[in-house]
């Protein structure tokens, strides 16, 4: 039976993770300490979405939440900590921002945590945090009509990885001379153990206790995975290896890994890692 192995929270688009030993299901994602997955952007001065695509070193951002603040640590900056709590009604300040295809109205923080953002990145941006009233959704032509929200996200709320996925990966890489590669480069939001390589692309749902999650779509993969989480640094891109197998036509023949998912039902449950989830295969 698989495993829950791996729980991994992502409060800014595009910076570095949280590894969690547990996590509260939402349908918008993953939550922690009252923190959802993807709560935070970082976008440039015309409000666009910046991401490791362009700036490798947003990996090198590394959020920690505490009690009443999320402290924030790059190389070379001092630490820095943005409240939590939601602005004032009376001051708050809202712009337009754009995530892909989509427009909504986002928190604006200061210009003392845009100023830190801009320094660490080497460009002039800020720090933006979804609206509360905003609506995103995940794409319906995936989710069978089901209204997802995605907040953030580059389109689905949860991306499952299966460890056998990446152990199949590493073994065309080595066999190649070329180092393996760790899980977070592909930036998942649930790992699960002790399934068969690439067996989470015919898994009809999951079950994590009474909650149930589906998997809509197959995760096209973008040059992210070239990018060593720990040092900001592109190195050699997988996704050479993985164009030798990973093609996929259901999704205009992308590359893919992993498998982007939603949840049905459930949501407030606590999932905690080690915990054994029930696969039911759609063959």
């Amino acid at each position: 039976m698989p495993i829950l192995t791996e729980l991994n929270l992502y409060p800014i688009k595009s910076c570095a993770g949280i590894s969690l030993r547990e996590a509260t299901l939402t349908p918008a994602g993953l939550m922690s300490q009252h923190i959802y997955d993807r709560e935070w952007m970082i976008v440039d001065v015309n409000g666009q979405a910046l991401t490791q695509r362009e700036f490798p070193r947003m990996a090198l951002i590394e959020p920690r939440i505490k009690a009443d603040t999320m402290e924030l640590r790059s190389p070379g900056m001092l630490r820095f900590e943005v409240l939590l709590d939601l602005p004032d009604p009376a001051d708050e300040k809202i712009i337009r921002v754009k995530v892909w295809d989509d427009e909504v109205d986002a928190y604006d923080c200061d210009e003392t945590t845009a100023l830190w953002f801009s320094n660490a990145l080497g460009t002039a941006c800020r720090l933006v945090r979804f609206h509360p009233n905003a609506q995103r959704s995940a794409n319906k032509e995936w989710t069978d009509g089901r209204d997802v929200p995605a907040l953030f996200s580059d389109g689905f709320p949860m991306l499952v990885i299966g460890t056998g996925s990446l152990a199949d990966l590493n073994e065309k890489l080595v066999a190649q001379g070329r180092s393996a590669l760790p899980m977070n480069r592909f930036r998942p939001s649930m790992v699960f153990s002790d399934i068969a390589p690439f067996e989470e692309d015919f898994a009809r749902q999951y079950k994590l206790g009474e909650a149930s999650l589906k998997p809509v779509k197959p995760c096209p993969r973008c040059p992210i995975p070239s990018i060593d989480q720990a040092t900001g640094e592109i190195g050699p891109d997988p996704l050479d290896i993985l164009r030798t197998y990973r093609v996929d036509p259901k999704v205009d023949d992308s590359i893919t890994f992993g498998m982007n998912t939603i949840l049905l039902n459930g949501a407030g449950q606590v999932v905690r890692v080690g915990q054994h989830v029930d696969m039911e295969l759609d063959f």
